[in-house]
């Protein structure tokens, strides 16, 4: 088994040989995520483990929600389960994330090869073209009940692939191709897999966040992060964090940075007391007396875009 550091090394090898932008490893306690990546259009909110089973419901509602509103995918890399190796071709979920091996990432990123094949209690499943499937039995001229002995199913299982295209086993869906001399199965969308969020918000509990609402942004606070929350209006979102000044605040501000090129947004880390230090990279450092006489959230985009240019 590859333990966390080499599968996360072969990742993100892998994920530049692809041709994604990836930004530097989160190593803050907890994280939901281990690295942002993009190409092109494709964000992925990576999250890494050798085995997938240490992934619980809390870092997926955060990771997941990550994605959401920095408009990306989340995806969980492993190497295998308490029982078995991931497959290779099979996507698997964990908590509505959809997890796949690094044989798979690799046929997908690299070689656009997508796989077919996931997995759900019970065993392994594909999506089949169900107007496809319909348009084939017919110009055959094979009835519904014929086609339902032939695959030794109901006709009622039969109409749902049609109608419905509900999904099926590997051994249905070969046993279809083969009848029909047509592939029929779909693979399987990675990037349009994920469950929808689900559960209450952080309770919005700091002082400065509060502010930051109360002028008009909305803003979604994190527990398992780099940042404490991301803030955002229709004009812009920034990653931001919140506390001293002090050696952690400064590498998390430099981790910032690089995920907010990545992810296209800006940050921000808002610190107590007085400093001379105006921006770590590309993050913006702002005092709280500084965030205390804005109250429009054009003033803070303002500040910011003073902070950037000096």
């Amino acid at each position: 088994m590859m333990n966390k550091e080499v599968l996360t090394d072969r990742v993100t090898d892998l994920l530049v040989k692809s041709g994604f932008s990836v930004s530097d490893r989160c190593y803050v306690r907890p994280r939901s995520f281990d690295l942002a990546a993009r190409r092109g259009g494709v964000l992925l909110i990576l999250k890494i483990l050798s085995n997938i089973d240490g992934f619980n419901g809390k870092t997926a509602v955060e990771i997941r929600r990550l994605a959401k509103y920095l408009s990306g995918n989340p995806l969980l890399i492993g190497d295998k389960t308490r029982d078995h190796n991931l497959e290779g071709g099979v996507v698997y979920f964990r908590y509505g994330v959809p997890t796949v091996s690094l044989s798979t990432l690799l046929d997908w990123i690299l070689d656009d090869i997508p796989p077919f094949v996931y997995a759900a209690h019970g065993g392994l499943y594909v999506k089949i073209d169900g107007r496809l499937l319909r348009k084939l039995r017919l110009e055959c001229g094979i009835s519904l009940g014929a086609l339902a002995s032939e695959l030794s199913v109901s006709r009622r299982t039969v109409s749902k692939y049609e109608i419905e295209s509900m999904d099926t086993t590997i051994d249905v869906a070969l046993r279809l191709e083969e009848l029909f001399g047509q592939e029929l199965i779909k693979p399987v969308e990675i990037l349009e897999s994920a469950n929808p969020v689900a559960g209450e918000l952080e309770l919005i509990d700091d002082k400065v966040l509060r502010h930051l609402s109360q002028i008009g942004f909305d803003v979604f606070p994190t527990v398992q992060s780099p940042f404490n929350a991301i803030t955002q209006n229709e004009d812009l979102v920034v990653l931001t964090g919140v506390g001293k000044l002090s050696s952690t605040m400064l590498k998390k501000a430099r981790l910032m940075s690089s995920l907010s090129i990545i992810t296209k947004t800006f940050s921000a880390v808002i610190v107590d007391g007085e400093t001379k230090v105006e921006r770590v990279e590309e993050t913006v450092v702002i005092e709280t007396r500084e965030l205390e006489q804005i109250d429009k959230t054009s003033e803070f985009a303002d500040l910011m875009s003073e902070k950037q240019d000096r």
